[in-house]
């Protein structure tokens, strides 16, 4: 009798331990996201150094009238989290069965500089995705992704910061839809990779964007450990990133 009783106090507390994180609930989010202020890069015209004076000139005659430039800056449109949301999607196997996991996070910002004008010179500032608000369809799972897998206590945002844009076109109607690449460097739990969104973008109006962003990662290339459990046999080890966006001219 008193033999049962021991294994069933141990048993108890093997599945207590090995559940502790399920239980424990992560530090809630410092608040909403502030975009990083974007600020576009004018590019300078090129000079040749052998054409520069080496003395001071002579004044001319007669006066050059200045040539007109165009000194206006593109537009900066904002991320709006209230129609935008980070998502990962992960394939696990749950009691047996085939699982797919979607988690959403709202609480996310960014900047994009866009000209209708001159779309291929379109920039796009830092983007931060708060990790504590993901949420699933489980409670002990978004316990379990915050305590165990992207360590939100410790790392609360998740960063993408682009370098480059590829096959954006050199003009822009409202209503087309536009394909094209964002490479960068991808933060997650402190670890950087470079990595490529292919991404879709549509100018509603002269003062909206909605576009969607998405790649496919291997979370080991990040330091993120999955652990597996009773319920959960399996997990496969890429993910699905989508960022559906909408951002609006400020």
């Amino acid at each position: 009798m008193k033999k049962g009783l021991w294994i069933t106090v141990l048993l108890f507390w093997a599945v207590t331990l090995a559940g502790c994180f399920a239980f424990t609930e992560p530090e809630a989010s410092t608040g909403a996201v502030v975009a990083p202020t974007l600020a576009p890069v004018v590019e300078a015209e090129p000079t040749d150094p052998a054409s520069e004076p080496t003395e001071a000139p002579v004044a001319a005659a007669t006066a050059v009238p200045e040539q007109e430039t165009s000194t206006a800056d593109p537009a900066i449109y904002e991320i709006d989290p209230a129609r935008s949301e980070a998502r990962f999607t992960i394939e696990e196997v749950l009691r047996g069965s085939d699982k797919t996991v979607v988690g959403v996070s709202s609480n996310l910002a960014g900047q994009i500089a866009f000209d209708m004008n001159d779309p291929a010179a379109t920039q796009i500032g830092e983007i931060l995705i708060n990790a504590r608000d993901f949420a699933t369809d489980n409670n002990f799972r978004n316990r379990a992704i915050a305590n165990e897998i992207l360590l939100t206590n410790t790392h609360e945002f998740i960063t993408f910061v682009p370098k480059e844009l590829v096959g954006l076109p050199d003009s822009a109607v409202i209503g087309e839809t536009y394909d094209f690449q964002i490479i960068g460097d991808l933060t997650i739990i402190g670890e950087t990779r470079e990595v490529t969104f292919d991404a879709t973008v549509i100018p509603t109006s002269e003062s909206e964007l909605q576009g969607l962003a998405s790649t496919t990662i291997l979370y080991g290339d990040f330091g993120v450990t999955v652990p597996l459990s009773q319920a959960v046999s399996a997990v496969n080890e890429d993910v699905l990133l989508e960022l559906d966006f909408v951002a609006v001219a400020q």
